[in-house]
């Protein structure tokens, strides 16, 4: 029933600066967490960022200081601020949720992704 839709890929120089947006369909508030992964070709699909209910955020290491996860619960929508964009970080971007079940479960929400291309 949950749709996640990313948005705001493209193709950027090295050094440039995209943000990638992603619109829950439901309220945002609902998610445990909520992150932004990427898989580039022939790589394992990777945690980029997350952030949880109370607004905690992980940023992984190749891209702290330079990544941001942000949110905006009145838009149910997460973002992902990226600065200073190298080649490496070329990859299909997705955007994922979790939701606590009232029996203590999780789900997990996936977005259909979205290309970011860093190349001159």
């Amino acid at each position: 029933q949950v749709q996640l839709m990313e948005s705001g890929g493209g193709l950027v120089q090295p050094g440039g600066s995209l943000r990638l947006s992603c619109a829950a369909s439901g309220r945002i508030s609902s998610f445990r967490v909520m992150g932004w992964y990427r898989q580039a070709p022939g790589k394992e699909r990777e945690l980029v960022a997350g952030i949880t209910r109370v607004g905690s955020t992980n940023h992984a290491d190749s891209v702290k200081g330079r990544f941001t996860i942000t949110r905006d619960n009145a838009k149910n929508t997460v973002y992902l601020q990226m600065n200073s964009l190298k080649s490496e970080d070329t990859a299909v971007y997705y955007c994922n949720a979790v939701q606590a079940q009232a029996s203590g479960a999780t789900y997990t929400y996936w977005g259909q992704g979205t290309q970011v291309t860093v190349s001159s």
